[in-house]
């Protein structure tokens, strides 16, 4: 037996466990403490200001870092491209469909046909996109025209408005896609209605 009576041997086992908690509580202290210093060297603590990434104007003269890669032959091979000094700040870059669009009128059996480019003013990104995504453009274009009744493509206030819809169709198409717009105009190559 034991020369410890019943009270000390209770105390002794009481501040074991007492000890055993202090201990875990310790550790999960200098743990915690640590994958938080952790987390903070790897940049994980806190959230950063997220960078806008979008497409940039570009000003005239200065280098587009996304631009098209020029082709040997062709016209205007060879030529620097230059810029005048009035008119606007920012220098515009034009993209033209590959295919003419063809399509029935709205409440009519008219035919409307032309060939489309569009403008931007930001960097060769929007370009690329256009490019792209062409497919989804054309798509959205060809509805747009088929809602089209033939009044609207016989004034010039009608081309004009179809120009708006058809700017914000693409800058819808290209948000949807790629997070941003970016096409400034619509413009008509050719445009017959029969």
């Amino acid at each position: 037996m034991s020369d410890k009576t019943p009270k000390e041997g209770k105390a002794k086992k009481g501040g074991n466990k007492l000890v055993l908690i202090g201990g875990a509580v310790a550790l999960l202290a200098v743990g915690g403490g640590g994958g938080f210093a952790a987390m903070k060297m790897m940049g994980g603590g806190e959230a950063k200001a997220k960078e806008d990434n979008s497409p940039k104007l570009i000003r005239k003269g200065e280098e587009d870092p996304y631009a098209a890669k020029k082709e040997g032959e062709g016209e205007g091979a060879g030529l620097a491209e230059v810029e005048g000094d009035g008119g606007d700040e920012y220098r515009t870059a034009y993209y033209t469909f590959a295919d003419e669009f063809t399509s029935n009128l709205k409440d009519t059996g008219a035919l409307v046909q032309m060939s489309i480019a569009c403008s931007t003013r930001r960097d060769g990104r929007v370009l690329l996109w256009l490019k792209k995504h062409e497919l989804a453009i054309r798509s959205r274009f060809l509805t747009i025209l088929a809602d089209t009744p033939e009044n609207d493509v016989s004034t010039v206030e009608g081309k004009e408005r179809l120009q708006k819809r058809m700017t914000a169709a693409i800058n819808q198409v290209l948000t949807e896609k790629e997070g941003f717009g970016g096409v400034d105009a619509v413009y008509f190559r050719t445009f017959i209605v029969q």
